[in-house]
């Protein structure tokens, strides 16, 4: 009688390539199929078979890449540039995979806490979560720093609390980019949670930061924009 013990390790594997495909959808979406392949050093068709088990399930989803902006108009008989490459990124459900955990229970304790004290009851709990996260971090350390540094020290402090934290560069500035929340569907209806936390990365970099986006109001992604070059608004003199 053959044996069939091939099969069962043979889907772990596939699930385990899958739950890593999905982890580097979740850090780095959206992103293309070579993307995915050369971070995880897997071929193209391998990454591409995965995607599309995982957009089946729901799980992800292909995006409309933006078009590069055109420099000039091709020469006569050049060939023009194709199409850009697809690119992927979690869905709603295939975020929910990392947790969204006692979700309810939290929504019932803040609704709770609102009733008998308020929103500044609300924006008091929000702001003292976001004090443990950060916890680590000292306040008179980073004013010596860069505020590129102190940024990245954000990043790393919300990644070890499941925020999937990424750090870019933006004109003028950088980017604090959380792929995933895990009580984003409890922020959703309690904002001050947000807020606090926006408070907080201003008053740890000194900068007035700008929200772009959020997952709590149904966006892919939260953004916070923190400008490096201040801006200057004082009266302009005339001659």
């Amino acid at each position: 009688m053959r044996s069939s013990s091939r099969k069962p390790e043979t889907r772990s594997v596939d699930g385990d390539t899958r739950r890593h495909i999905m982890l580097d959808l979740l850090h780095h979406g959206p992103v293309t199929v070579s993307d995915v392949g050369e971070r995880l050093g897997l071929s193209a068709a391998g990454v591409r078979r995965h995607l599309d088990i995982l957009v089946d399930e729901g799980m992800a989803e292909a995006v409309e890449a933006r078009r590069p902006r055109r420099t000039r108009t091709a020469a006569p008989g050049e060939a023009q540039r194709g199409r850009p490459a697809k690119r992927f990124r979690l869905t709603d459900k295939g975020r929910d995979q990392f947790g969204h955990s006692y979700d309810m229970l939290a929504v019932a304790a803040l609704r709770a806490l609102r009733e008998s004290g308020g929103s500044e009851a609300v924006r008091a709990f929000a702001r003292q979560r976001v004090e443990e996260i950060l916890s680590s971090l000292d306040p008179d350390e980073l004013k010596d720093q860069p505020t590129e540094d102190t940024a990245q020290a954000l990043v790393d402090a919300f990644c070890e609390h499941g925020y999937a934290t990424t750090m870019t560069n933006a004109a003028g500035g950088v980017q604090i980019c959380q792929h995933h929340c895990p009580i984003s569907q409890v922020a959703a209806e309690f904002p001050e949670i947000c807020e606090a936390e926006h408070e907080i990365v201003a008053e740890l970099t000194g900068r007035h930061t700008q929200t772009l986006a959020s997952i709590a109001d149904g966006h892919g992604i939260c953004t916070t924009n923190i400008p490096l070059t201040p801006i200057d608004h004082s009266p302009i003199e005339r001659s």
